[in-house]
């Protein structure tokens, strides 16, 4: 990318807010009525063993319908909103999620593409918050809408209204792709899966082996370090651009169920560009028999 473009994607980043809050920033916005954290995992049992404050639980599989068995898709919208508002999400909420990298990520791609105005990754995630020394709660009692400052009495959870805003476009589904993949210009194809599974040489059964066509590699996990902090934006532009990202650019992400593929969307997000996520990804690509490649 030359380097006014890269001043151009800068320029987009810096005229919004960033959508990484340190643990600091977490800790100092406590006071603040609107705030509300949501800690999402697997099981309970996470949760119970260490959250923020004030956090509310999320279940990963709560946010990840896999009734058709591709294992990763959105919810309903109406299935969503009434998700998040018996977590005490409203329309005027600043939300902060957290969890493993991906888990985190699928939240914010979740509540991305119900167009709410606020969402905000915790970086580092509980590990991070631990790091610097910072209070943790234990068990399963979920105390507010609110994260309460330590020692305090929990905010009461209020019955909330969530007005949904609904932005398809943060969904890439598979006719999308298939109309652009003769069209490189028009979209950047990026798969987020490692090099057996992008090459073909594992994952056959669950579906075809190998990359949608004309798709480049980035993969999760280099953009995060080993506790699972995000990497200083100045080197993940430059992973997304060795990715072929480009302003104003279409950048669609993918990996096996939709899982994976929204570390590399959030990314791109938090960064600027036209960040989408092709929600059933290879599996779904596959059970529409459309074309793929091994190989590099």
């Amino acid at each position: 990318m030359s380097t006014l473009a890269t001043l151009v994607v800068a320029a987009l980043v810096a005229n919004g807010p960033s959508l990484l809050v340190s643990p600091a920033d977490l800790a100092a916005s406590f006071d603040d009525p609107a705030l509300v954290v949501l800690h999402v995992a697997n099981h309970d049992a996470e949760f119970a063993e260490g959250h923020v404050p004030g956090a509310r639980f999320v279940r990963y599989s709560s946010i990840a319908d896999n009734g058709d068995a591709l294992g990763s898709e959105l919810p309903t919208v109406e299935t969503l909103v009434t998700l998040f508002e018996s977590l005490g999400v409203s329309d005027a909420s600043r939300v902060i999620v957290y969890g493993s990298p991906i888990a985190a990520t699928r939240l914010f791609f979740t509540l991305d593409y119900l167009g709410h105005a606020t969402v905000q990754v915790l970086n580092g995630g509980l590990a991070g918050w631990r790091a610097e020394g910072r209070p943790v709660e234990t068990g399963t009692t979920q105390s507010g809408a609110s994260a309460s400052p330590p020692g305090t009495r929990p905010r009461a959870l209020a019955a909330v209204q969530l007005t949904p805003h609904v932005k398809a476009d943060r969904r890439a589904m598979a006719d999308f792709i298939e109309t652009h993949l003769d069209e490189p210009v028009q979209m950047t194809l990026v798969d987020a899966r490692p090099e057996d599974e992008f090459t073909g040489r594992t994952m056959g059964g669950a579906h075809a082996p190998g990359h949608i066509p004309g798709a480049r590699q980035l993969v999760w996990s280099s953009l995060v370090d080993q506790s699972g902090r995000f990497l200083p934006d100045q080197e993940l532009r430059r992973k997304l651009e060795a990715a072929g990202a480009k302003p104003a650019v279409p950048l669609v992400t993918y990996c096996m169920v939709g899982m994976r593929a929204s570390v590399v969307y959030f990314v791109a997000r938090h960064l600027g560009y036209d960040a989408r996520m092709y929600d059933g990804s290879m599996v779904d690509w596959s059970r529409r028999m459309l074309p793929v490649r091994t190989g590099k």
